[in-house]
């Protein structure tokens, strides 16, 4: 029997608060912190205790769970929450952070004595709400079985890519992954825009590639969004995806690797929030093939 345990789940927003109500489910005491709290109050019905700050969500807990917007805004949190770290509590960071600050939060964890985990999670709003997450981690081989029941409670499966979280090879698998799943969603987008200005049917478009090496689920289901409007609630969000896609270029960067089709889907999805789409599905990056008022551009 898994060992239950007190785990501060630190950002509730679309995949902390669903990892967050697993941990409950899976018999673990949960403690909540969100910055706007008002999103985090509804995991009070669930038996998650919603905490007012960060060092009241992980004092006393045996895990904590950060699921943030980026980096920065984990390193704030946790020096925030730093009074009442305890050594020994292990950190599985699941932000995806980006190759530039993972160094800086394993700093973090060394300093203060924590069991640092580079843990990000492949999947969307679908997967995070039944538990079926694909976790990414790296992390020392001794405490694995210690951080295993907060990796089997979300995740369907954890992938180990190496033993030292500082390295980031987690986090570089992530931001792989991740620059497929912007790409091919920019491509579906620009897909079902090109068939509206030619006039193509969409449907015509999926039988001609039905079946056949072209065809994917995932473009089934992103052009599905557009086409029946249903943007909203967000599986994976705009604005999220945009700064993701910022990350993957600067890791390019950073290598000697020029990522044009990251760098051209960055800009779609930051034209796509300057137009209003922000809060919606990343697939409303189609919006971006138009102008503001929905009219090709001329």
């Amino acid at each position: 029997m898994s060992a239950k345990l007190t785990v501060s789940v630190l950002g509730t927003g679309i995949m902390g608060a669903a990892m967050a109500r697993n941990l409950v489910r899976a018999g673990h005491t949960v403690r909540a912190w969100n910055r706007t709290r008002a999103k985090a109050e509804p995991l009070a019905a669930h038996g998650v205790h919603v905490a007012g700050t960060p060092a009241e969500a992980v004092e006393g807990a045996d895990a904590v769970l950060t699921m943030l917007y980026d980096g920065r805004a984990v390193l704030d949190v946790l020096r925030e929450a730093a009074p009442a770290l305890r050594s020994g509590t292990l950190w599985a960071q699941s932000t995806t952070a980006g190759l530039d600050t993972i160094g800086e939060l394993a700093a973090f964890a060394h300093e203060h004595g924590l069991v640092f985990f580079d843990a990000p999670v492949l999947g969307t709003r679908q997967p995070a709400e039944a538990g079926r997450l694909l976790v990414l981690a790296a992390g020392p081989v001794e405490h694995r079985d210690a951080v295993a029941p907060v990796f089997d409670a979300v995740g369907s499966r954890t992938v180990w890519t190496g033993e030292d979280g500082a390295a980031g090879s987690a986090t570089r698998l992530k931001l792989v992954a991740n620059g497929w799943v912007i790409a091919a969603t920019a491509a579906a987008g620009e897909a079902m825009a090109l068939a509206q200005a030619l006039g193509v049917n969409p449907q015509s478009f999926f039988d001609a590639i039905d079946g056949g090496p072209l065809d994917m689920p995932y473009l089934r289901v992103k052009s599905g969004l557009i086409l029946d409007d249903q943007l909203s609630p967000p599986q994976f969000a705009v604005d999220t995806a945009a700064k993701d896609a910022r990350l993957i270029v600067e890791a390019g960067r950073r290598e000697g690797v020029r990522l044009d089709v990251a760098a051209a889907s960055a800009e779609r999805l930051e034209r796509a929030a300057a137009q209003g789409h922000g809060a919606e599905d990343m697939a409303a990056a189609y919006f971006a093939s138009f102008d503001p008022d929905g009219r090709p551009f001329a």
